[in-house]
C-alpha cells in the first residue's frame, strides 16, 4: 500500500509543486527554519513577502542575534502569533552562541532550540539536511487520515498510531521529497473545507473517498475567531509599539480599545509573554 500511495503523489508533486524560495536548492538551513516558523498557522501568501524581507534583512542567525528582540517583533508585522518572532530571535542567539552560527542538523539538537517543537525539528532536519523523519503538519495528518484510515479529519493532537503510520510510509530514498509532496497535496488538493477529490492523484486509493467520504464523527471542530478577542486587542497594542520606534506613553495605548478591562488584560499578556516592556516612567516599548 505504501508504494501505491507514494508513487502517484510524488508524480503529482513533480508536476504541480509551487516554486517557493525556501524549497529551492539554494535555500539555506536558516531560511528553511525561518519559513517553517512563519508558516505555522499562516498561509503561504501572507508569509512569502515577509520571509523575503526577513531574509534580506537577516540572512544569517548571527545577523538577527545582533539585534534586540524587539526588532524581530517589529518586523514580524501583522503576520500574527508574534511570540514566534521572539522564538526566532532566541533561536538565532542559541545557534550563534552554541553552534557557531550554523543551524544544527539533527532532530535532537533542533528540538532543543527555543520554541522548536516536534514538527519544526523534523521539518528542518528533513528539508535542510535530507533527514528521514515523519513530518506531521496539519496537511500531512489530514491526507493520511483520509487516504489510509478513511476519516475526514485526524484527531486534534498527533497520536502514536499516526506517527507509526507516517513512519511506515517514509521511503528509503528521498524521504524529504516525500514529506513535502504529501504536505503540498494537503495544502492544494486535500484541503480541510473543500477537498478537490476529482483532481487528487490517489482518489481511487483513498479510503475516505472510495467509501463515499463519510462525515466526521469526532469532537466538534470550531474555527478560530479573531474579532473582539484578546488577540485582536494585543494586535492593536503591538501595532502602536511597532510604529513608535521608541517608548510609548500609556495614553497612546489606552485609545486603541474602549473596553478598559480587556485592554489591560491584553497589555498584561504582552508583558508576560515578553512582547512589551514597562519602563520606570510608566511608558511601554518593544523588548530590548
Amino acid at each position: 500500500m505504501s508504494e501505491a500511495l507514494r508513487d502517484p503523489i510524488l508524480d503529482w508533486y513533480a508536476e504541480h509543486n509551487r516554486d517557493l524560495p525556501w524549497r529551492r536548492p539554494e535555500a539555506t538551513p536558516w531560511g528553511i527554519l525561518v519559513s517553517e516558523i512563519m508558516l505555522q498557522q499562516t498561509p503561504v501568501a501572507r508569509v512569502l513577502p515577509l520571509w523575503e524581507d526577513w531574509m534580506a534583512r537577516w540572512p544569517t542567525p548571527a545577523a538577527l542575534a545582533k539585534e534586540p528582540p524587539g526588532e524581530a517583533v517589529r518586523h514580524w508585522g501583522r503576520l500574527g502569533y508574534p511570540r514566534r518572532a521572539l522564538n526566532l530571535h532566541a533561536c538565532a542567539k542559541a545557534i550563534t552562541d552554541d553552534f557557531g552560527g550554523e543551524v544544527p542538523s539533527t532532530y535532537d539538537e533542533l528540538r532543543a532550540l527555543p520554541g522548536i517543537g516536534d514538527y519544526t525539528a523534523a521539518a528542518v532536519a528533513s528539508f535542510a539536511y535530507g533527514g528521514s523523519h515523519a513530518v506531521l503538519d496539519t496537511n500531512v495528518r489530514r491526507v493520511l487520515a483520509r487516504a489510509v484510515r478513511g476519516e475526514e479529519f485526524p484527531a486534534k493532537a498527533t497520536t502514536t498510531a499516526e506517527r507509526k503510520l507516517a513512519e511506515t510510509l517514509i521511503p528509503a530514498v528521498g524521504a524529504a521529497r516525500w514529506a513535502v509532496a504529501v504536505m503540498e497535496l494537503g495544502a492544494l488538493i486535500c484541503t480541510a473545507r473543500a477537498p478537490r477529490c476529482d483532481a487528487c492523484p490517489i482518489a481511487g486509493l483513498c479510503a475516505w473517498n472510495v467509501t463515499g467520504r463519510p462525515a466526521y464523527e469526532g469532537p466538534e471542530r470550531t474555527g478560530q475567531t479573531y474579532a473582539g478577542t484578546d488577540r485582536q486587542v494585543r494586535g492593536r497594542l503591538l501595532a502602536v509599539l511597532r510604529a513608535a520606534h521608541g517608548p510609548v506613553p500609556k495614553s497612546a495605548l489606552d485609545v486603541v480599545w474602549d473596553d478598559h478591562v480587556q485592554r489591560e488584560r491584553a497589555l498584561d499578556a504582552l508583558l508576560t509573554d515578553g512582547l512589551a516592556e514597562l519602563l520606570p516612567d510608566g511608558a511601554f516599548q518593544l523588548p530590548t
